[in-house]
């Protein structure tokens, strides 16, 4: 009963704080978003430091996956900063590269390949959220910021979670098949369906409050899509810790693990989503 409390106290704190910031502004969603990608990184790197022995230069990383998210943003909005932010980004990772032939690493490859890897899988999905949010009213000859639809993604994401735990805890007996038992043996396929099926009717849902926005269909796709890459997103993470051997990326978030852990679905949900939107 502790455990449940501290857990649906964190959870709630987060919810809000994602929630509030995505919908107060554009400002405090990059800010939001940017911190979070920058503890991500360094979290990640702690992670590989102590478990895959490796040597990144941890806040050097982070501030690069910092950066990143700045540039995509000020890009979006339409500001001249974007180009010089991008310049940054790329003389951190230059900065990075040189800097192992003075730390004397033993593993200078790995330190690169990881830090490197760690920009793709967790600074770029948390830069593309822009993205999903501002776009220019050529009528108005202005940026316009939406929230709706990367909270929306997030909101796919925690009813999937949730309804798939819920799902499989109540039908596992009936329909016992995993989904991928050998990096998640308690992922069922009733409990994928049940995400899926919550998911969608959550996406009709939003498609009623709110009118103009996107076509039934296409908030159907767009759930569906979340809850696919989703849960592709829980699995590489899994499959990560495996490789580790270990349960949790950290204890930062009480009763939840670490922001790996809290973020692993997004990770994949974001850039996929990103795509769909471009081509729709």
């Amino acid at each position: 009963m502790k455990n449940l409390v501290t857990r649906t106290l964190t959870g709630l704190v987060y919810v809000v704080l994602l929630a509030g910031s995505t919908i107060y502004s554009p400002v405090t969603a990059f800010f939001f978003f940017g911190i979070v990608a920058a503890a991500t990184l360094f979290e990640f790197g702690t992670v590989m430091n102590n478990h895959a022995g490796a040597s990144m230069p941890r806040a050097i990383n982070a501030l690069a996956g910092f950066i990143l998210v700045a540039a995509v943003w000020l890009f979006c909005i339409g500001s001249i900063s974007a180009s010089r932010m991008i310049a940054l980004w790329a003389l951190l990772l230059l900065y990075i590269m040189v800097s192992e032939l003075y730390r004397h690493s033993q593993d200078s490859i790995r330190n690169w390949s990881l830090a490197l890897a760690s920009q793709l899988y967790v600074a770029m999905p948390f830069a593309l959220l822009p993205l999903l949010s501002i776009s220019r009213d050529e009528m108005a000859g202005k940026m316009v910021y939406t929230w709706i639809y990367p909270l929306a993604l997030f909101v796919f994401l925690w009813v999937n979670d949730t309804f798939a735990y819920l799902s499989g805890l109540t039908l596992h007996k009936f329909f016992p098949w995993k989904l991928f038992p050998s990096v998640s043996p308690k992922k069922t396929w009733v409990g994928s369906t049940g995400g899926c099926l919550f998911t969608l009717l959550t996406s009709v849902a939003i498609w009623h409050v709110q009118p103009g926005t996107l076509s039934l269909w296409q908030w159907l796709g767009f759930a569906a899509i979340v809850v696919v890459s989703g849960t592709f997103g829980d699995l590489v993470e899994s499959h990560m810790k495996r490789q580790l051997n270990i349960k949790d990326s950290s204890h930062i978030l009480p009763g939840h693990g670490g922001l790996l852990d809290r973020f692993d679905s997004s990770l994949l949900a974001i850039p996929s989503v990103t795509i769909y939107f471009l081509l729709l």
